[in-house]
């Protein structure tokens, strides 16, 4: 059975709330039951951001999760605070390029994504949560990428739309690193 409890968690600005709503609508359109629950601080970009992602099989109880099965963390202050809610079994993908990992703090469920360096490799920070996404999607197998992709093509703004490719070209980026690390 297909179940995941995520939490995409960064600074406002970073697209936290906008990868955790592609991830929906990927869910939505594979026939999932989904919930999508967006926080985020007063001052927006800048201030804290994350988002709660439930995609199941089956119809989905509580839309509230204190023990993700994953986390998607883009700064070291979501590290701080969702590595020890993530269950045991879980995965942890850290974008390594804002979060300094010690050797000691390393442990098999952590899943280390220079995010930030690749997104910027490739003309925009800002598409570090593609990165991430790209990454997320291709270790999870919870939806398909060409699924993120068609939904990131129906919900990019128009004023936006000029991203459409370089977003695929990180998501893609994001992906193969999982497929050189399996």
């Amino acid at each position: 059975m297909r179940h995941i409890e995520t939490v995409f968690s960064g600074f406002g600005g970073q697209g936290i709330l906008f990868a955790g709503q592609l991830l929906s609508y990927a869910g939505i359109a594979a026939g999932l039951y989904v919930t999508w629950i967006p926080s985020y601080g007063p001052e927006m970009r800048g201030g804290t951001a994350n988002c709660t992602v439930i995609l199941s099989e089956e119809e989905i109880g509580a839309p509230v999760v204190r023990h993700p099965t994953a986390a998607v963390v883009m700064n070291s202050p979501s590290f701080l605070k969702y590595r020890s809610l993530v269950k045991p079994e879980g995965l942890l993908f850290v974008n390594t390029s804002l979060i300094d990992i010690k050797d000691e703090e390393e442990d098999a469920r952590m899943i280390l994504i220079p995010a930030s360096d690749l997104a910027t490799e490739l003309g925009n920070i800002r598409m570090a949560n593609m990165v991430m996404l790209g990454a997320f999607v291709e270790r999870t197998g919870i939806v398909a990428l060409d699924a993120v992709k068609e939904q990131l093509a129906e919900h990019l703004s128009e004023r936006q739309q000029k991203w459409l490719e370089p977003n695929y070209v990180a998501l893609e980026r994001g992906a193969a690193l999982i497929e050189t690390q399996v």
